[in-house]
């Protein structure tokens, strides 16, 4: 992916910088949450498997040498501790974080920061992961929009980024567990114990008995009435 090559020159320094000023872009970064911190990806999220506990992160910024990782840490018992664990299946934290209203580069305020633990099969990659909870913009293969944010815009560069060396922390809004086995309704446990005027399923059925005994009772007494007409003609 476009991403892999993004990240190398992100990482080997290869965007151009000066003591004052530095160039950089404005995208979605790929992280994973290890030994205790946020590590930019090595690969695109279509080329890594996370295994059962990990925890994925996205982050939109305007980045540099130094990548912007997401501003909640990757904390799996958070995202993940409500949800059991399935056999025959894994489950991954998944953090996104949509930045800043300054990393928009509109000034408009971006969607929350939110955890959402997802329960899938064994070799999910992280870009199925990422796709099963939120729909995702891809194009030239690069990550461009998470969740209809931003609507357009890929990877666009920009000229004399101004990065703070902190971003203030965020709390995650922790959303349902995706991909989990359904809970079933308390309510009712017994089908049968439902009072049937709560229900529309039978009354066409009794319409139709009351008019079929209707159509009976009345051809009956017709049947009695002609006989009666003919026996007095005799």
């Amino acid at each position: 992916m476009v991403l892999s090559l993004l990240a190398g020159l992100l990482l080997a320094g290869t965007v151009t910088t000066t003591a004052s000023a530095e160039d950089g872009y404005r995208f979605w970064g790929y992280y994973q949450w290890t030994n205790g911190q946020w590590a930019f990806a090595q690969k695109g999220s279509d080329a890594v498997v996370p295994a059962d506990g990990s925890v994925e992160g996205w982050r939109y910024a305007v980045g540099g040498a130094k990548p912007r990782v997401p501003r909640a840490a990757g904390d799996f018992e958070a995202v993940c501790g409500k949800t059991p664990a399935e056999a025959g299946k894994k489950r991954v934290a998944l953090v996104i974080d949509p930045g800043t209203a300054a990393d928009s580069g509109t000034g408009d305020a971006p969607p929350p920061a939110s955890g959402t633990c997802v329960v899938t099969d064994v070799k999910a990659t992280g870009a199925k992961i990422l796709s099963a909870v939120e729909q995702v913009r891809i194009e030239k293969g690069l990550t461009c929009g998470i969740a209809g944010y931003p609507a357009r815009g890929c990877g666009d560069p920009v000229k004399n980024i101004k990065v703070p060396a902190t971003d203030e922390p965020v709390t995650l809004e922790i959303g349902a567990a995706v991909g989990a086995a359904s809970t079933p309704s308390a309510a009712p446990t017994n089908s049968a114990q439902v009072p049937t005027e709560q229900s529309d399923d039978g009354a066409p059925w009794t319409g139709i008995i009351i008019a079929a005994v209707v159509v009976l009772l009345l051809a009956g007494g017709g049947f009695a009435l002609s006989r009666r007409r003919a026996g007095q003609r005799a």
